[in-house]
């Protein structure tokens, strides 16, 4: 197990094969395996991956900090700092994907490409947000799983219920972006399911701020299905690193 000093946590990371570095960054509550393992492989055939555990998440234990996004953000740079890496490419995933905007948009030249899974980053003043059926939330399963491999790896597994009202908050208070949005110049792969948390007509509005994007839905597939598609999504995000 790896973990890297950073802005006074013991962040958890992972590396994977060799060649241009990819940062994955997981959903909340979630590990990098729970977000990534399907993934993991196929992706590092061809890159060097580094796959991160965020404060409070999987081995990267909480600390007393605030949990913001941007603080977060500054956690992946300063890891970016420790490995001596220039530049990277980044994967994210739901709370993952607001961090990778983050860090883009706060260090664009740290930053060669961007994939964002799920991650509803323009919150315009006044809108609500959609009610969720049941149909779109994660199941009893679903949390289920998070909690086990919360337990199976945290310092202190008795925090998963603190953590999760942590990570909750943070995220339902983020306010988004929308000028900065539209000044990123990074290449951007956006990915949602169709039965997403965010309905279609929030996302195709968010696609068309950003000045170099492409956008796909992958259809019959919920906010915690998405990754789960490791066929669909390699085959879309693979062309999108590749390309010159």
């Amino acid at each position: 197990m790896t973990y890297a000093p950073v802005n006074g946590l013991q962040l958890y990371y992972e590396i994977h094969g060799s060649g241009r570095p990819l940062v994955l960054l997981h959903g909340g509550l979630l590990t990098i395996d729970l977000s990534f393992g399907p993934l993991l492989e196929p992706l590092a055939a061809s890159r060097q991956v580094i796959a991160v555990e965020l404060q409070g998440h999987g081995h990267t234990a909480d600390t007393g900090r605030p949990m913001t996004i941007e603080a977060l953000a500054g956690d992946v740079v300063a890891l970016l700092d420790h490995l001596r890496i220039a530049e990277a490419d980044l994967f994210g995933f739901s709370l993952g994907g607001l961090v990778a905007y983050a860090v883009a948009l706060g260090t664009p030249a740290r930053v060669g490409k961007l994939i964002v899974a799920s991650a509803d980053a323009h919150r315009p003043p006044g809108r609500e947000s959609a009610p969720l059926g049941d149909d779109r939330m994660p199941t009893p399963a679903d949390f289920q799983a998070m909690r086990e491999a919360y337990d199976a790896v945290a310092p202190d597994p008795t925090r998963f219920d603190e953590v999760a009202a942590k990570t909750s908050a943070m995220v339902h208070e983020f306010p988004g972006w929308t000028d900065e949005l539209r000044s990123l110049r990074v290449p951007a792969l956006l990915l949602f399911g169709d039965r997403d948390f965010s309905p279609l007509p929030d996302v195709v509005e968010m696609f068309e701020l950003l000045p170099d994007a492409q956008l796909a839905v992958l259809p019959g597939t919920t906010h915690v299905g998405v990754t789960r598609r490791p066929g669909e999504v390699l085959a879309l995000i693979t062309p999108f690193l590749d390309a010159c």
